[in-house]
């Protein structure tokens, strides 16, 4: 980066680092999620699959809505990154609350395998893993909420 002056060339490499957390996330909740239908489908508990009952069609469900609210922001911030509009903040925003919903799908995958979640046999504590990792890099959420504090009012409340 020999022609860009302070920190902008080695903050522009942040933001495409965070661009790829924002979709590689969602690739790790969507392991989840589809390990957590296969599972329930197959788990047979009191003579039935455990995906008959309430409590897992509604976190199911919550982890696919959570999913698609996360595909439609990567989607949206893709869009304004071809065309030349996404901004650091933008970028911010959607990795910190991509990595939340994939961590927070993991955990609740984990509670629908029961015991069998941290077993190496399922996906869930290999992505589980990798998102607490994925939390803390590329800046953590209190670093992003900063640079989103910073965004909404104009002040910067960091140094």
């Amino acid at each position: 980066l020999p022609e860009v002056q302070g920190l902008k060339g080695p903050l522009s490499c942040l933001t495409q680092a965070r661009f790829g957390i924002v979709w590689g996330s969602l690739g790790a909740a969507t392991g989840c999620y589809h390990s957590s239908v296969d599972y329930a489908k197959s788990r047979i508990m009191f003579e039935k699959p455990i995906a008959s009952f309430q409590l897992v069609q509604n976190k199911l469900a919550w982890m696919l809505r959570e999913i698609t609210k996360g595909q439609l922001l990567a989607y949206h911030l893709g869009r304004a990154k071809d065309e030349g509009e996404a901004t650091p903040e933008m970028v911010s925003l959607g990795k910190m609350n991509n990595v939340d919903i994939a961590l927070r799908i993991a955990r609740m995958s984990r509670d629908i395998h029961g015991a069998n979640g941290i077993l190496n046999e399922y996906p869930i504590m290999r992505h589980m893993a990798n998102l607490e990792s994925v939390y803390t890099y590329e800046g953590t959420h209190d670093i992003h909420n900063l640079i989103l504090g910073r965004w909404i009012t104009g002040i910067q409340a960091f140094e």
